[in-house]
């Protein structure tokens, strides 16, 4: 066994929101990797409009600084549960994980998820705790916390001696003391360089192990993977061992090393290094590249199964093919199982019918993600309500359930039970975090869960926070809560006009304004009834000769409520139906016609 000093490689573990992209972008200014007259961007790892808009991390990514002469891969990784597989598969390729905690929040439930898949793997743990600066901030605590959690996952013995440091990646420091600020990052490198464990590698023949997957229009597909043993050169015979146990010979056109955030070009790499190879086109994650002589498979990392479901489907409204590029079956098809390819944690499934198609992932965001990023890509189809995946054991079905932790003043407590508690949420903790706010901890049926989050929102006054992450299996619960209110539909196909949704507001909320085109069938608000209404919204105000007093006064409409996609989502029905195009999301139901709707609804 030998082991090399000159490389760490190391993943960045948190909850959303804990300052994991921040705190890589200070090890990248601080290693010196840009120039002095270089424009930097806040945040330079989440390059994708996505993450931008929504300051969340959705990808992996990968960078590397040098420091002392020692080489340290970083991996950022996703905080939300939902992409919980990029955070699975990234693991093989690191020795040890720095695991962010906020100084107020503390330990949150994707902190013991990613924490529970690191210890699972046996990586080395270094703790940071981030935002001290913070008003409220408690690190001490929080350390504490964490040595809880350790405690509570049953973690080996000496992970729970581990090292630590108290950190603002905002204002660039990080220190093991709390009252020094002055020296930057440098504790933090050299706790990394000190305390992850170096690359040990046998000798031997090539063993690569894929674990993600990337694209570049010059190159093709890029194939991204530790080297687990031996060396690694352009010029010798390879062959790639695949999923399916089928292995085939194959040609490495090009080969690449992260130097901060840019891949150079590279001929050789030895053990312990992450490379990232071109030049076959049907590689894929999990699969590992061998030499010749010697094809031997590694095993890959199990990924958690989905726990949603959704339907994809042809859009066939009226205004199908309007406004998309791409709206054929076969488009979404491709579309999906390009999908899938490289992202591990989700499913495709094809149905009886040509156009649907059943995707599964591991949460509504998950899919939301999916559905705007094809949005974004020209592509036009429709999407139906989620659903949890159900399993069965011994004769008893089995539902999903989540922890969730939710924290709101303590005004809006009472509310907030009595509404989980008709969700039969099971309440497991409950404290008092200071400054009139409460934390509340849950156990809940991820069924029971869905369509919470804005009730949630309005019953806190948009001043509560809540975080959830997917706990196992139980026995299912029963029936659940229906969304007690019912839809406002179109009664015809025209254009939305300042009379006739005056006359619509009062009989509920309303998601449009004037000049708006729609159609028989297509919802465009919510009403307070639990049963669904139809309106007319496309009248307009008969012109006569004859004047009257005040009917000529000015009509004042209610400013409507635009809902984003994931709001349209968690609002439809089991006969409703999310309209997904380039340009416009709208929400209808199954069938359009309100008698054929009455028809079946006798039935």
């Amino acid at each position: 066994m030998r082991i090399r000093k000159d490389l760490r490689n190391v993943a960045i573990i948190a909850h959303v929101d804990h300052g994991k992209t921040t705190l890589v972008d200070q090890l990248l200014r601080q290693s010196g990797i840009f120039r002095s007259n270089e424009e930097i961007v806040e945040r330079v790892m989440d390059s994708g409009d996505l993450e931008k808009e929504r300051g969340i991390t959705i990808l992996s990514k990968n960078t590397a600084v040098i420091y002392e002469g020692v080489k340290i891969n970083i991996i950022d990784t996703p905080g939300h549960a939902d992409f919980g597989g990029e955070v699975e598969r990234i693991l093989t390729m690191v020795d040890g994980v720095l695991l962010l905690v906020d100084a107020f929040e503390g330990c949150m439930p994707q902190t013991r998820f990613v924490l529970k898949k690191a210890l699972a793997l046996d990586k080395k743990l270094l703790v940071v705790v981030n935002k001290i600066d913070r008003d409220g901030a408690r690190p001490l605590e929080v350390v504490d916390e964490v040595l809880s959690l350790l405690m509570e996952l049953e973690a080996k013995d000496d992970l729970l001696d581990f090292p630590v440091v108290y950190a603002s990646a905002r204002k660039g420091y990080a220190n093991t003391d709390l009252e020094n600020t002055n020296q930057g990052m440098k504790p933090l490198f050299e706790m990394i360089i000190n305390k992850v464990p170096c690359p040990e590698g046998q000798d031997g023949q090539t063993q690569v192990l894929i674990s993600s997957i990337d694209y570049d229009d010059y190159v093709g597909r890029i194939g991204i993977g530790r080297v687990i043993r031996g060396s690694f050169s352009l010029v010798q015979p390879l062959c790639l061992c695949k999923s399916n146990g089928e292995i085939k010979n194959v040609k490495i056109t090009k080969m690449y090393q992260f130097e901060g955030l840019k891949r150079a070009v590279s001929e050789k790499a030895n053990f312990g290094d992450i490379i990232c190879v071109a030049g076959i086109d049907d590689i894929n994650i999990g699969e590992t590249i061998c030499d010749q002589s010697n094809p031997d498979p590694l095993p890959f990392v199990d990924i958690d199964e989905p726990t949603v479901s959704m339907l994809f489907m042809v859009n066939n409204s009226p205004f199908a093919g309007r406004e998309g590029k791409f709206v054929t079956s076969r488009n979404i098809r491709d579309r999906l199982f390009k999908e899938i390819e490289t992202n591990v944690a989700m499913r495709v499934e094809e149905t009886d019918s040509a156009d649907t198609f059943k995707v599964s992932g591991r949460g509504e965001l998950h899919l939301s993600i999916l559905i705007e990023t094809m949005r974004r890509q020209n592509f036009e189809f429709s999407v139906s309500r989620p659903k949890v995946i159900l399993k069965e054991k011994n004769g008893k079905k089995l539902e999903p359930v989540e922890l969730l932790v939710i924290e709101v003043p303590d005004v809006c407590v009472g509310v907030v039970m009595e509404k989980l508690g008709t969700r039969k949420a099971e309440l497991l903790n409950m404290k008092t975090k200071g400054t009139g706010v409460t934390e509340l901890e849950f156990r809940i049926s991820s069924r029971q869960l869905m369509g919470y989050r804005t009730e949630f929102l309005t019953d806190t006054n948009g001043n509560g926070t809540m975080n959830h992450v997917f706990d196992g299996y139980e026995e299912h619960t029963g029936t659940t809560k229906n969304r007690p209110q019912g839809s406002l539909i179109v009664h015809e196909t025209g254009e939305t006009t300042g009379y006739g949704l005056y006359a619509a507001q009062d009989r509920g909320r309303l998601f449009v304004g004037p000049g708006v085109s729609v159609y028989e069938g297509m919802v465009i608000g919510a009403s307070p009834k639990s049963d669904d209404i139809s309106v007319n919204v496309c009248k307009k105000k008969h012109i006569t000769n004859m004047r009257a007093s005040g009917s000529d006064d000015s009509l004042k409409l209610t400013p409507p409520t635009i809902m984003s996609l994931e709001q349209c989502i968690e609002f439809i029905k089991d006969d409703e139906l999310v309209e997904v195009t380039p340009k416009n999301i709208r929400m209808r139901k199954i069938i359009l016609d309100k008698n054929l709707r009455n028809k079946k609804s006798k039935y």
